[in-house]
């Protein structure tokens, strides 16, 4: 029967015959385009920025406690770095291509300023570059990459982000079977269980503990941070935290206007669901090859920020966060976040760190690999105090010979 109720979503969700090589050249001749962008939370009130954290399952006082945030040296709540999430997901899967699956796959951050209560969250967006590979789970695969610019109600940009997803034509996905032996769901013991939940309970952030560059080591290693096992629980609260959601009459319109994009499900009596549904529904998940229903790209981006927040304390700026999902995060999995430091410099009077961070699960897998860059303060009274992170550009900077350029190769 579940055999049954899975060939029946196959059948219903949209299929193409391969990516074939007209689709491909109509996506690269939109490459420096401007895309037209989400339009979910424009404000970040107090509130969406407290629905945010909540979404994401971060405990700092510095997003969340008026009375703690004001002794800080912003004087209120800001921003967690990627509440810009609320208004649109930079390298969502979304144009070109129609018919043919796709995942986020990652993001490159460089962060300027923080929101505070009461900014408008703007954006916009354009095409970057479209490449073609070959990928162990599908075959040929297609990259799509786009740059958002994120910007306060003064044009100020709080963030300017590379995104890219990557594309997979269904049918090939399941034949394939790359993730055949991997488990829908991981069974825990229930010592597994309350150690994990010790830990998620005993993390916390550094806070007003200023991290000081000169006290920072080559070698360290950052405290990691849990979550999971990852539950429909967790997977809803960061829809609700980035406040998306379309229901009835606003649904199908969409659906009239993006059909590739939609489909009647037999498993809600053909009610109208978007084809990424897989994110709740195993059915849906196993059709295009994944084991079961998995996490959101943005939501795994985001708590490898708030691994950064905690280690790097209130005085610090996080100025560069890149994070690769490269493995699948389904219900049940449990991510440790970890981090250490691999380099230390100074660029233009500004004292820097480089971290190696990734996310890893519980069979040891790394399923998300990345870096990120933070601004520190230094003792040194020849460098300025305050991390302000408009006063410097990466791409000015001269990047590590193991470090990823910040825009596509």
């Amino acid at each position: 029967m579940a055999q049954e109720r899975q060939e029946q979503v196959v059948q219903t969700l949209p299929e193409v015959d391969g990516i074939s090589d007209d689709a491909v050249a109509r996506a690269k001749a939109m490459i420096g385009t401007r895309l037209r962008t989400e339009q979910y939370v424009r404000d970040a009130s107090l509130g969406a920025l407290l629905n945010f954290v909540n979404g994401i399952g971060d405990t700092n006082p510095l997003f969340r406690d008026q009375e703690y945030a004001g002794f800080t040296k912003y004087g209120s709540v800001i921003s967690h770095p990627c509440a810009p999430y609320m208004r649109h997901w930079s390298g969502r899967t979304r144009w070109g291509l129609p018919g043919v699956h796709g995942f986020f796959a990652g993001n490159d951050w460089e962060f300027f300023r923080v929101m505070r209560p009461g900014d408008a969250v703007n954006c916009v967006e354009r095409v970057l570059d479209v490449q073609e590979k070959q990928s162990a789970y599908s075959g040929r695969l297609v990259i799509q990459y786009v740059e958002t610019i994120y910007s306060n109600q003064r044009d100020e940009m709080v963030a300017r982000v590379v995104g890219w997803c990557t594309r997979h034509q269904r049918q090939a996905s399941r034949e394939k079977g790359k993730y055949a032996d991997v488990p829908k769901r991981h069974e825990y013991s229930a010592e597994e269980l309350e150690a994990i939940d010790q830990q998620v309970l005993s993390e916390e952030a550094r806070g007003g503990a200023t991290r000081y560059w000169e006290d920072t080591q080559i070698g360290e290693e950052l405290t990691p941070i849990v979550r999971g096992p990852l539950s429909l629980q967790d997977v809803s609260a960061f829809l609700v935290g980035t406040g998306r959601s379309s229901a009835h009459g606003v649904l199908l319109r969409e659906a009239l206007r993006h059909p590739d994009h939609f489909f009647r499900n037999p498993e809600s009596g053909g009610g109208l669901e978007y084809t990424g549904i897989g994110h709740m529904r195993d059915s849906v998940a196993e059709a295009v090859g994944v084991p079961g229903a998995y996490d959101y790209g943005p939501q795994r981006v985001s708590w490898m920020a708030t691994l950064m927040t905690n280690w790097m304390g209130d005085d610090a700026f996080l100025k560069r966060l890149r994070v690769e999902c490269r493995r699948f995060n389904v219900y049940g999995d449990t991510q440790w976040c970890k981090g250490k430091v691999t380099r230390k410099y100074s660029h233009n009077g500004i004292p820097l760190v480089d971290v190696e961070i990734w996310a890893e699960n519980q069979r040891g897998e790394v399923t998300a690999p990345g870096m990120a860059t933070v601004m520190l303060p230094s003792r040194d009274p020849h460098f300025p105090w305050f991390t302000d992170g408009s006063r410097l550009s990466l791409r000015e900077v001269p990047q590590h010979e193991d470090a990823p350029p910040i825009l596509p190769a």
